[in-house]
């Protein structure tokens, strides 16, 4: 059982190691700032195919229209000859090409306002992308100051105070010691000098002497 307990213990420990991990707030935001570029690079490449379109419709329409406007000239030519035929072919043409000009100008119009909701799509993208990456200077700053506080407040926690009381009292004891021991010494040395300094002078020997005779026939 106890071989057992440790194995579940060990695997427990690794699962969560992995879940902060994923769980990495660091990593997270810049996961979300990733998927955000992700979107703004396909937004623009959906914008450049939609210019793409834009172009080729305008060619499109121009080129039907060109056709409408010359297949009209051959049709007045074809009736100013009595050639009623080719008129009707002139003409056939040309409605086929108003036809085919009225399609690609509807297909601009509406790739046109495709256009408009991509540039509003990506516009709000780069707005939102650069508030992310405010916010993500913002929720550094404050994830770093929350560590901080956490790992202090757990020094503080881990600080034994009647400890730190009792080695503190160690030292200050230890100090008091070296101070009797200084002032110990200073005393001594002050006696050893006073002695010294109080030693007769040779040449006053003799009326140091008399004065003390003096003085002892004086009582």
């Amino acid at each position: 059982m106890g071989i057992i307990k440790r194995i579940r213990n060990i695997v427990m420990a690794d699962v969560h190691e992995t879940l902060d991990k994923l769980e990495n707030p660091m990593s997270m935001l810049k996961q979300y700032l990733r998927e955000t570029e992700e979107q703004i690079a396909k937004a623009q490449h959906a914008l450049s195919q939609q210019l793409y379109l834009e172009k080729k419709y305008e060619a499109l329409i121009a080129e039907a229209e060109a056709l409408v406007a010359k297949r009209a000239r051959q049709a007045e030519l074809a009736v100013s000859r009595d050639e009623d035929s080719m008129a009707q072919l002139a003409l056939q043409d040309k409605i086929t090409n108003e036809k085919k000009a009225a399609l690609y100008r509807e297909q601009y119009e509406v790739t046109k306002q495709q256009t408009v909701a991509l540039y509003e799509q990506i516009d709000k993208l780069q707005e939102k992308y650069q508030e992310l990456q405010h916010k993500q200077l913002v929720l550094v700053s404050r994830l770093n100051a929350a560590q901080a506080i956490k790992s202090s407040n757990a020094a503080l926690s881990s600080f034994h105070t009647e400890n730190a009381v009792k080695g503190f009292a160690r030292v200050e004891a230890y100090v008091q010691k070296l101070e009797a021991d200084a002032a110990a010494s200073n005393y001594f040395y002050q006696l050893n000098h006073t002695v010294k300094a109080q030693v007769l002078d040779p040449q006053l020997q003799e009326e140091v002497q008399q004065a003390l005779e003096q003085l002892k026939a004086n009582k």
